[in-house]
This record gives C-alpha cells, structure tokens and sequence, in this order.
C-alpha cells in the first residue's frame, strides 16, 4: 500500500499535465490520438486495481501491477521534469519572442518532433536507470589506519547494505549479490541493515537464507537492523537473520579475532539504544575499532570516540538524480568516503534499492575496504 501511495501523486498531478501536452503536440489523427488516450486509462486503471485489491492478490500478479505503476511514476517524474523547463522556455519566448523563424513557420511539426524526442529519451534514460539499480558495481575504498596489529598488515572487508528484499528484489538478486561478494575473497562481510524492504513473506518463500548461507569470509559475516527492520515484524525478521548463518549485531561489540572490535549499532528507531560512548567502555583504543550503522546521522560520534572506522548506507545517495544535490543538507556525511581526525567513514549507496528497480544520477553498489595496518 505503501508504494502505492507514494505513486498517487505522479497519477493526479504528473498524469494530467504530461496527457495535455502530449495530445497537444501528437497529429490530429485518430490512429494515433486513440492509443495515446488508452495508455493513460490502461495505466489509471491498473493503479487503482493494485490499490484497491493488493491484500488480496497473489504476488504473481501484485509484483507485475507493482513494476509497471512505479515504472511508469519514475518515467513520469523525468517526464514532467523536461516539460516544465520546455514550459519555460516557451513563457521566455512569450515575454520576449525569440524563436527563429523556421520554428515559427513549423510549429506544429517541432511539437511533434519534441513528442517522439521525449518519448525515445525518457526510454532511454529508465533502460539505463535499471542497469544502474539491478547490476552493482564493484567499489573499492583503500584506507590506512595508523596502528600496529600483530600478526595482520591488513583486512578486506566487503560491505552490503540496504539489500531490501521484497516487491523488486528477490532471490536471483540476492545470489547475484552473494557471488560479487565471494569474488573478491573477504576477510570479514559486514551487512549494514535494511535486508528486507518491508515484508519478510519473498524471503521465507524463495528461501533467501540458504543464498545468505553461502557468503564465505574465514572471520564471518556480521549484520544489524535498519529502518525497514522495524517496519511489519520486525522479531520474525530477527528469527530469520538467524537462519542465515551471520552473527546479528544489536548494540553488541565484538572481536571476529583478537585483533580489532568490531561495534554494532541498533537503528535509530529504537530510543532506548545505547549511545556510542556506552559501547566504547572496556575497549581498547590501541587496536583498531570499526563501528558498523545503519544510518549516518550520527557519524560524528566515530570522530568524538576516536574509533578507526564508521561504515554506513541508508542514504542511497538519494537513488535519484536531481535529489541526490539535497542530501548534502540532510546529512553530514551523505555518501562516498570522508577521512578527519585520523578517522575513517565510508557511506555506502547499498547494493539494492527501495522501490521501482531504478537508479538516477547513483549506482547500486558492493564495497569492497581494503584496510592496511602499520
């Protein structure tokens, strides 16, 4: 219902202004006008049929209502985008006329023309947009942290956040993401919260846990909670996590080996979670210390505690591009990688994404921190 509603906008407000223009610049002929006209109420009825019945219908048949509405709001989105600055540009020329003269001469054409350009370049741009969300990218981060850990030089830790398995995200995914991650040969995998979107039902059905089994790092695999954990049941998704052979991190610290901790926050929706300075007593700053987050909203506290390294996602780099320049305002540390203070912080955009499987302007990533002692 969730993804529904958020669509409800670009069906009231997107729909009506990209259908008047389009009729508009389309040729008066019926051939052409008459399809046009049932695309959008093929589309307005789907919506609405997925709104009204989606408890009740299968996943077979809610997944497939569910990608076509969210693709079509994406699309409509970057459509209404482009057609606000050609409205611009048309006002322009009204206050102070500048076309040249073979526009004027041929405007009904141009129109036509600007339809089919709209048309091919918004395609374009969601065929990239799903390459971009479904295939991710190998990052490399190199970091050095200057302490002396006997008998280890250095570490390869492979990071994944923000998986969201659900509506868009399933088990061919997810054994996609497992084989990117065994490639690199970790150390250490460390999963940084929001495995599930909301529902924990794919998971269960398509068995994922068996796929999660498989991720192979001689110091193990660790993860914590998200937001999205705490969405629907969060308890049957903890009994879950413990299916899939990693060690679940809530407030916990750890030592996947005697020679660094290793801290695991709760999410920030939990109130009552203990402060980073809590979890730092009895912890020996001489050796390295890397906290694991979900959310970079305190990623401070990593430089306040001296700890070596903070490792994040959540933010998605906003998935969509122009909204992704925003975030810098949200967050301190939006995305990428940050150093201060001797301290390390490395955001990730995650290797999933929330939603329609589109990506804008970011990429879905797996990281991969080659870290080096001395």
């Amino acid at each position: 219902m969730k993804v529904f509603l958020q669509a409800i906008f670009g069906q009231i407000v997107c729909n009506a202004y990209i259908f008047c223009h389009g009729y508009q610049a389309l040729p008066s002929k019926r051939a052409l006008r008459v399809p046009f006209i049932l695309l959008f109420v093929f589309e307005l009825l789907l919506y609405f049929f997925g709104y009204f019945f989606h408890n009740v219908l299968p996943d077979s048949t809610l997944y497939p209502v569910l990608l076509i509405c969210n693709t079509w709001y994406i699309a409509s989105m970057y459509l209404t985008m482009g057609l606000v600055v050609l409205d611009l540009i048309r006002l322009s020329n009204r206050i102070r006329p500048w076309y040249p003269e073979i526009i004027q001469k041929n405007w009904s054409t141009v129109k036509s023309a600007l339809f089919f350009v709209f048309v091919f370049s918004v395609t374009g741009l969601m065929i990239k947009a799903y390459y971009n969300a479904v295939y991710p990218v190998v990052k490399h981060v190199y970091i050095h942290i200057p302490k002396v850990v006997e008998g280890k030089d250095s570490l390869t830790i492979v990071m994944m956040s923000d998986i969201h398995i659900g509506e868009s995200i399933g088990k061919k995914h997810v054994q996609r993401f497992v084989e990117l991650c065994n490639a690199e040969y970790p150390d250490l995998v460390l999963i940084g919260g929001d495995v599930m979107d909301y529902e924990l039902r794919r998971a269960e059905k398509e068995y994922i846990e068996d796929d999660f089994q498989r991720l192979n790092a001689p110091l193990g695999v660790y993860m914590i909670l998200g937001n999205h954990e705490y969405r629907a049941n969060r308890y049957a998704k903890i009994r879950w996590f413990e299916k899939t052979g990693g060690i679940l991190l809530v407030d916990s610290v750890v030592m996947p080996d005697s020679t660094f901790y290793l801290i695991g926050r709760d999410d920030i929706l939990n109130g009552k979670r203990a402060s980073l300075e809590t979890l730092m007593q009895g912890v020996d700053t001489s050796k390295p210390v890397i906290v694991l987050e979900h959310r970079p909203t305190f990623a401070r506290d990593i430089i306040d505690n001296q700890c070596d390294l903070g490792l994040y996602g959540h933010t998605h780099n906003c998935q969509y591009w122009p909204f992704s320049f925003f975030l810098r305002y949200i967050f301190e540390f939006p995305y990428g990688y940050f150093s201060e203070s001797n301290a390390h912080i490395n955001v990730t955009s995650g290797i999933g994404f929330t939603g329609p499987p589109f990506r804008i302007g970011t990429k879905s990533e797996l990281v991969i921190l080659h870290l080096r002692f001395s």
